[in-house]
């Protein structure tokens, strides 16, 4: 498949030595290969996010790297996708603010918030780990019949993380509410994946699979979110 494309918006503050930002470049060109397609991907600062990035983008990577110089404008975007079924995938920080937004706009917890912005808050949704999963391999299992699970082509895997904060384990119940489905989790229950059944593909993960892609085998995940992206403009 050789066709030109909108470029992919990677929304975070990029700095170039950081671990999962040089993944995630690296993660794409993996794909990209496999896919032969003419797919960019440019990093998008979250302090010049605005209403015309969706011309400009055909879809969107929430990257790690949090705290974002703009939460809000971020919020809008992962919005936006969800509402306008854009591929929307996040990762580490882009989990955590996909779950943010969800609980604000479906949920309607308007003052849901984010630990790493304001730890006091009186609804916290993403709260400071107990312990610290950064640099931490962890096994996964995935639900029967979920999109990420056809992903893999299998209900478990081995990931890396690179965080230190994950759903709050006093939200679950109400994480569980509306449609947003849990489908994948850490042995020892604790939430891990997210996706969304009414659209193509918006799939958060707390751990950051672009660190295991590699150019002989591309992250299943990244490459099914080209995927997206490509059936989509087609």
């Amino acid at each position: 498949m050789n066709c030109m494309i909108r470029p992919i918006a990677l929304l975070g503050e990029y700095t170039p030595t950081f671990p999962p930002h040089i993944s995630t470049n690296e993660a794409i060109k993996h794909a990209q290969n496999l896919l032969d397609v003419e797919l960019t991907a440019e990093w998008v600062a979250t302090e010049d996010i605005d209403q015309k990035l969706f011309e400009h983008y055909s879809g969107i990577w929430v990257a790690p790297g949090s705290p974002y110089k703009n939460m809000e404008k971020t919020l809008w975007a992962i919005r936006y996708a969800r509402e306008n079924k854009i591929p929307c995938f996040g990762t580490c920080g882009g989990f955590q603010h996909m779950v943010i937004e969800y609980a604000r706009n479906v949920l309607d917890f308007k003052g849901a918030q984010h630990a790493e912005y304001d730890p006091y808050a009186s609804s916290l949704f993403i709260s400071r780990l107990p312990c610290s999963l950064a640099g931490r391999e962890m096994q996964l299992n995935f639900v029967p019949g979920s999109l990420v699970a056809a992903i893999y082509g299998g209900l478990s895997a081995k990931e890396h993380y690179y965080c230190n904060f994950g759903v709050n384990p006093d939200c679950i119940a109400e994480l569980r509410q509306g449609p947003l489905s849990i489908s994948g989790s850490d042995a020892e229950g604790e939430i891990r994946v997210i996706e969304h059944p009414e659209h193509p593909f918006f799939i958060g993960t707390l751990f950051v699979p672009q660190t295991r892609s590699t150019l002989e085998k591309p992250h299943p995940l990244v490459a099914a979110f080209l995927k997206a992206v490509v059936g989509r403009a087609i």
